[in-house]
């Protein structure tokens, strides 16, 4: 193999090293966007059933039994 051979098949040698470590930190950070993505999606289940419960006992509390219910 010729000097210019080596030299181009180090330097893709190079770049395929840079981009699989590109691609390792980009896995990473969609992981970590994936977990925190589950963990706000039960937050904001647990927010939207919070507020369901407070406004229906606001909607009770507004619309008085007649008196013959009580």
């Amino acid at each position: 193999m010729d000097n210019e051979t080596a030299a181009r098949l180090e330097k893709l040698e190079s770049h395929l090293a840079h981009l699989e470590h590109l691609v390792d930190q980009l896995n990473q950070v969609v992981t970590e966007q994936s977990r925190q993505f589950v963990r706000l999606q039960s937050h904001q289940q647990k927010l939207s059933s919070t507020l369901e419960t407070i406004e229906m006992e606001r909607v009770k509390a507004t619309n008085a039994k007649p008196p013959h219910y009580q």
